[in-house]
């Protein structure tokens, strides 16, 4: 049996709900295999970031290659990349290695509050590997930092996302979940504009939905997906892993990308 091949180049979550550990999760329940390159090991849980130890950039250009060179890969996406030294080791090897279906998910802060991304990456991320993105996924708050600007109306998000493009990725989706009312997402291309809407579902549990998102995008192109239809089909799956969250911890609880797997949540 042959299955597509998804990369995440991201970080460790050892509660289980974002980074690494949420990405695999939501490949193998969308039918890729997935593989990781994991850019840094942090002590995490629902409620707090309690230590972050950044793997070297030679480490994380080690366990791509491994990866690329024996499997291949048909998609891959970042996640928490911390450094720009790492996003510049990223970066080359993406281009080396011709990857070209990358979903760049510029991760910054936690749910928790806690500082994924130092100040000085910022600008390596917008000038190295945003242009390199099949698809750019920001939220509000990350479109701001990327753009300098606050984003506030339903106009800002229009004008921001073509703004984003402009950063020179191929596709971006910005993600409305910060915002009030509806669940909605924008997305452009350049030539097709398309909001995304789903109801928005009160819960507190939404650790990890980023993540999931991006890698829920990540695996329908590496299953030959065209990128819309890609975007669109993960925007489902996030809202129904959002949906079946789970009650764990004492803080944000995970989404659950295995939502599919479990015999109760169709009941």
């Amino acid at each position: 049996m042959k299955l597509p091949v998804a990369l995440t180049i991201a970080g460790s979550d050892s509660g289980g709900g974002a980074g690494i550990q949420a990405d695999l999760k939501t490949f193998a329940v969308l039918g890729v295999h997935g593989t990781s390159a994991i850019t840094a090991v942090t002590a995490q849980n629902t409620v707090d970031v309690t230590d972050v130890v950044e793997m070297s950039a030679q480490s994380v250009r080690g366990q791509i290659d491994a990866v690329v060179l024996d499997l291949g890969v048909d998609a891959a996406k970042t996640g928490m990349l911390s450094s720009a030294e790492i996003i510049r080791t990223v970066a080359q090897a993406v281009r080396e290695h011709g990857i070209a279906k990358l979903v760049v998910d510029p991760v910054m802060v936690a749910k928790s509050g806690a500082k994924l991304l130092r100040d000085d990456a910022v600008d390596v991320l917008r000038k190295r590997l945003v242009p390199l993105a099949a698809v750019l996924t920001p939220n509000l708050p990350e479109a701001e930092v990327l753009l300098g600007r606050a984003i506030s109306s339903l106009d800002d998000r229009h004008a921001a996302v073509r703004d984003l493009l402009a950063l020179g990725a191929r596709a971006v989706v910005l993600k409305g979940g910060h915002a009030e009312g509806d669940a909605l997402d924008i997305y452009w291309d350049g030539s097709e504009m398309v909001e995304l809407t789903a109801h928005r579902i009160e819960t507190r549990n939404t650790h990890g939905s980023g993540c999931v998102f991006s890698a829920a995008i990540a695996a329908g192109l590496a299953r030959g997906m065209e990128t819309l239809p890609a975007v669109s089909a993960a925007k489902r799956f996030i809202t129904d892993a959002i949906e079946h969250s789970l009650e764990l911890g004492h803080g944000h609880g995970p989404v659950n990308p295995a939502f599919s797997l479990d015999p109760e949540a169709g009941r």
